[in-house]
């Protein structure tokens, strides 16, 4: 069982899986390798000069790997509860989970088709979004939600923080206190 299966590897998903593998936790990422970010040039994310989108979701990816984060290309299709944690059906088999952080951009068909609540999305050309508290809580224990299907601004360094914050939630729950992660120069 993993601790934590994220669902999207873009900005907001590798962020989220960054923190989490860093932090020992057991992490999956399935990405459908469909995301937005990889049709973009970027040139307003803090910290970097300029980029393409598929770099930036390339070196996420590579940074999340290289803490232990797991990735499947594959396409989730529900999400359920399962015994003491959750199910994640893609089209190729499933996954077992402690929670999921669902980060899936501009797309929430696989959180409805689980019962995750949906309201009417708030930036331009994004129709629905999940109901997610401050927290990126739904409304189904143990589902998260993070990016812009949690309603925040799609620009990468944005998704990329929230996918921070929302892990950064998760750990602490797992933990049972408050997780903090901070590097510090090497000498």
């Amino acid at each position: 069982m993993y601790d934590i299966v994220i669902i999207g590897g873009g900005p907001a998903g590798s962020s989220a899986a960054i923190f989490a593998a860093k932090s020992g936790k057991k992490t999956l990422v399935i990405d459908n390798d469909k995301s937005v970010t990889k049709r973009a040039w970027v040139e307003n994310h803090y910290g970097v000069k300029e980029i393409t989108g598929p770099d930036l979701v390339a070196i996420g990816k590579e940074q999340a790997a290289k803490f232990g984060a797991e990735y499947v290309e594959d396409k989730a299709t529900g999400i359920a509860k399962s015994g003491e944690g959750l199910t994640v059906s893609t089209e190729n088999g499933s996954y077992e989970a402690k929670h999921v952080i669902v980060a899936t951009g501009m797309m929430v068909d696989v959180a409805e088709a689980s019962g995750i609540e949906v309201i009417p999305g708030t930036e331009p050309r994004i129709a629905k979004i999940l109901k997610v508290d401050a927290a990126g809580r739904t409304n189904v224990d143990g589902v998260w939600s993070a990016g812009t299907c949690a309603g925040v601004s799609m620009h990468t360094i944005v998704t990329a923080g929230d996918g921070a914050k929302v892990a950064i939630n998760v750990i602490s729950e797992l933990n049972g206190a408050r997780y903090v992660d901070h590097d510090v120069l090497k000498a």
